[in-house]
């Protein structure tokens, strides 16, 4: 497995302080992250999961901690939006040029709203998935949040 990402590149680029672990990733985990969370040895609320929605219809980035599920109110509220919805897999793989299972919010093909549950904000280090399936990057969620120019909102139900 390759430690060197879009997503890793995108990282050292804009100079962010980061560490890649890699795992044995299980294809046929009910809950992907919560895997990634156990197969690192990490509380899962450190372990952030990266989803791709819709909110009225435009596409954009979520990220969550992984033993946590999205509000589809919340997440519509958080863009200024009145309805939200989970993208289809093929969609988001061919907006982010990574496969289900592997997207990382860095490095995506095309740059879409990004939003970061403030819970994960408390958190001096959270992973989240470096740009492949068995890869994540460590480091401060206020790295994360200035590098993705991302928004803070309460997202989870």
């Amino acid at each position: 497995m390759s430690k060197t990402t879009r997503a890793t590149q995108v990282l050292a680029k804009a100079g962010v302080t980061f560490t890649v672990h890699s795992y044995d990733y299980d294809a046929n985990a009910e809950r992907v992250g919560l895997q990634a969370a156990e197969a690192l040895g990490e509380e899962p609320h450190r372990v952030l999961k990266t989803l791709m929605a819709e909110v009225d219809g435009k596409p954009v980035c979520v990220i969550v901690p992984s033993d946590r599920e999205v509000s589809m109110k919340k997440l519509a509220s958080a863009f200024a939006g009145k309805s939200a919805n989970m993208m289809k897999p093929a969609d988001a793989e061919r907006l982010t040029g990574y496969h289900v299972g592997g997207i990382s919010p860095f490095g995506q093909k095309k740059l879409v709203p990004t939003a970061l549950e403030e819970a994960t904000l408390t958190e001096p280090l959270v992973y989240m998935n470096g740009g492949q399936r068995g890869l994540q990057v460590r480091l401060a969620p206020k790295e994360a949040l200035t590098t993705l120019n991302a928004k803070v909102a309460s997202l989870i139900a």
